[in-house]
C-alpha cells in the first residue's frame, strides 16, 4: 500500500498498481501540491484529513485491499457504484476472503458496511438504487502519482487495473507485459480484441463502448470472473467458447435487443453466481436456455423472461438472493409466483409487466406469498389497489412503484412498514394533492429516502409535526405542476437534502421569499427551473 497511479494521454487513461511491499508508506508520501494543501488548511479541512490517513494506515490488509478497489472502480465508474456491482466485482478480484459456513457475498456487504462504518466508504440511494461513493479525502491520503519511468519499473511486478478511454492511443509500450487484472475499455476497436484476449491474467473485463459481437478467442481468458458487455443491437448471442470460462462467476449484458439469446453452452459454466440482463428502457427481456436451473451457485439473475417453461425452472435456483422478471404476463404468472415462493433466500424481487409495462396490469398479485426474507420489491405496471399481502413484509427496506394506477393514496399502507428505509413513487399515485394523512404521528420510522414523481401533483398540503422521524432526502422527478411543498417540512430536522427535478416557477418565488422557512434548514437544495415557466 497505497495505490501508485500513472496516466497517459493527458490523463484521460488510467494505471492503477499497488505499491511493491518495502516502499514508502502513505506518511512519508505526498501526492498533494502544497498549493491543494495551502487551501485544505484554508477549508480547516486539516484535522480530518490526517484523521483519515491514520485510520487507513490502520486498516487490516484486507480492508485496504478493498477500500483501494473501490477508488480504483468508482473514481472512474461512478454510475455503476451500486452495492451489489461493488460485491461482485470484489469477489471477481479474490479480495474477499473465505469463511466456512457464511456466504461470500455476504462476507463482502460487510466489509462494504465495515468501511462504511469507518467513513471511508458512504452510501446513497440514489435514482437507481443505492450507490457507493468512496470518502473525498482518499486520493489526497493514499494515492501516489508516479512519472513513467517509475510506473514501468513498479508495474513490473505488481497487478494492474487500467481504465483506458481509446484503445487504440491509450497504452503503454509495455502493455502486453503489464499483469492485468482488470481492464476498463471507453472506446476500442474490433481489431484490438487478439491484444485483449491474449491478456492472460485478466480477471475483469469491462467494455463501455456498444460490442458488436465478441470473437471465439474469448475463450482464451481462462481466469476471467467478471465479463461486462453493452451490447449493440447487431449482436445476438455469445459465442459457444464462453463455455472456456470456466471460472466465470459474473456476466452482465446491457443494451440487447429483443433478438438476444444467451447460448446453451453458458450452463456450463457452473461456477457462475451473477446473470445481470439490464435494457436502460426495461422493456426487453432476455431469452435464457431451458436447463437454467442445473446452475445451482447462481445468486443474480436480472433482465429475464421467464415464459416458454423457464418460469417453473425457477424453483430449482435455491440459492437465489436476487431475481428481476420482463414481460410477466398471465400465461406464466401462476408458474412464476409458484417458483418465487419457494426461493427462500430471496431478499430481492423485481417484476415488469408486459410491454409496454407502463400502460400494462401486472397480473393478479393477490394470489402471490413473498419469499420471507425479501427485503427489496419493485413493482413496474399497474396494480390498482396495494396487494393485501404488502403489510405483512416486515424486512422490506427498499419499495419501488412504477406506473401502479393505484386508486387510493399507497401511504396508508406503507407507512407502518417498520424497516422501510427507501420507497419510490414513480407515477404509482394520479392525485393532484397529497394531504397531512400520507403521513401519521411516528409514521414510515425508518424512512430515510422518499421519491415521487407525478405528472399530476399540483400541491402537498402539510406534514405533521412528527412524521417521517428519520427523513433525510426527499426527492421530486417529473413533478412540474407542483406549485407548493408542505408546512411542516420546516420540522423535520433530520433532512439534509431536498431535490426538485422541474421547480415550476411559482415555487421558486415562493421558497426565495415567504415560504423559505420551510427549507432554511435544508443543507443540499438541488433544482432545476422548468423552462416553459422561466
Amino acid at each position: 500500500m497505497p495505490l501508485f497511479r500513472h496516466s497517459y494521454s493527458n490523463s484521460r487513461s488510467h494505471f492503477y498498481g499497488e505499491m511493491p511491499s518495502g516502499t514508502r508508506t502513505t506518511t512519508e508520501t505526498h501526492v498533494i501540491p502544497s498549493s491543494i494543501i495551502q487551501q485544505d488548511e484554508d477549508k480547516g479541512q486539516t484535522s480530518s484529513l490526517a484523521a483519515f490517513k491514520s485510520n487507513y494506515e490502520k486498516l487490516p490488509h484486507y480492508l485496504k485491499s478493498c477500500l483501494d478497489y473501490c477508488y480504483v472502480v468508482s473514481n472512474e465508474l461512478f454510475m455503476d457504484m451500486d452495492k451489489g456491482n461493488v460485491v461482485r466485482l470484489l469477489l471477481a478480484q479474490g479480495l474477499i476472503p473465505e469463511k466456512p459456513g457464511e456466504i461470500m457475498e455476504d462476507t463482502a456487504e460487510n466489509i462494504i458496511n465495515e468501511l462504511i462504518g469507518l467513513e471511508m466508504l458512504h452510501e446513497l440511494y440514489l435514482f437507481d438504487g443505492l450507490i457507493i461513493e468512496v470518502s473525498e479525502f482518499y486520493e489526497k491520503s493514499c494515492l501516489l502519482e508516479v512519472e513513467e519511468q517509475d510506473f514501468v519499473s513498479k508495474a513490473a511486478d505488481s497487478p494492474i487495473h487500467a481504465y483506458i478511454i481509446d484503445f487504440e492511443e491509450d497504452l503503454p509500450p509495455n502493455f502486453k507485459s503489464l499483469l492485468i487484472r482488470s481492464l476498463i475499455i471507453e472506446f476500442y476497436s474490433p481489431r484490438r480484441w487478439q491484444t485483449i484476449c491474449g491478456l492472460q491474467f485478466l480477471l475483469v473485463l469491462k467494455l463501455m463502448n456498444l460490442v458488436e459481437y465478441l470473437p471465439d478467442e474469448v475463450g482464451d481468458l481462462v481466469h476471467l470472473k467478471y465479463l461486462y458487455l453493452r451490447c449493440s443491437s447487431k449482436m445476438k448471442t455469445l459465442p459457444r467458447t464462453i463455455a472456456n470460462l470456466q471460472k466465470l462467476q459474473t456476466l452482465h449484458l446491457t443494451n440487447y435487443s429483443n433478438l438476444f439469446q444467451l447460448p446453451v453452452e453458458i450452463l456450463n459454466i457452473k461456477q457462475l453466481r451473477h446473470l445481470l440482463f439490464i435494457d436502460m428502457s426495461t422493456d426487453v427481456a432476455i431469452r435464457i436456455p431451458r436447463g437454467i436451473g442445473t446452475l445451482a451457485n447462481l445468486h443474480t439473475c436480472t433482465g429475464v423472461y421467464a415464459g416458454a417453461g423457464i418460469a417453473s425452472e425457477l424453483s430449482s435456483l435455491t440459492q437465489l438472493r436476487k431475481l428481476d422478471v420482463s414481460k410477466v404476463s398471465d400465461d406464466h404468472a401462476g408458474e412464476l409466483f409458484a417458483s418465487i415462493i419457494k426461493l427462500e433466500n430471496l431478499v430481492s424481487l423485481s417484476l415488469t409487466a408486459e410491454q409496454p409495462w407502463w400502460v400494462t396490469l401486472l397480473p393478479e398479485l393477490e394470489p402471490f406469498s413473498p419469499p420471507p426474507h425479501l427485503q427489496e420489491l419493485i413493482l413496474r405496471g399497474g396494480l390498482v389497489e396495494m396487494p393485501n399481502w404488502l403489510p405483512s413484509v416486515e424486512n422490506l427496506t427498499i419499495l419501488e412503484l412504477y406506473q401502479s394506477n393505484l386508486l387510493e393514496e399507497p401511504s396508508s399502507v406503507l407507512q407502518y412498514l417498520p424497516k422501510l428505509k427507501h420507497l419510490k413513487l414513480w407515477e404509482a399515485y394520479k392525485a393532484k394533492l397529497i394531504g397531512k394523512k400520507f403521513c401519521d404521528v411516528g409514521g414510515f420510522p425508518q424512512l430515510e429516502t422518499l421519491i415521487i414523481a407525478s405528472e399530476n401533483l399540483v400541491e402537498w398540503t402539510e406534514i405533521i409535526n412528527g412524521a417521517f422521524p428519520s427523513l433525510r432526502y426527499l426527492r421530486f422527478y417529473n413533478c412540474g405542476k407542483l406549485r407548493f411543498l408542505p408546512e411542516g417540512l420546516q420540522n423535520i430536522s433530520t433532512i439534509q437534502e431536498l431535490y426538485v427535478k422541474v421547480l415550476h416557477s411559482d415555487l421558486a418565488r415562493r421558497l426565495n421569499g415567504k415560504e423559505n422557512y420551510k427549507i432554511k434548514h435544508i443543507s443540499k437544495f438541488h433544482w432545476y427551473l422548468d423552462e416553459i415557466d422561466r
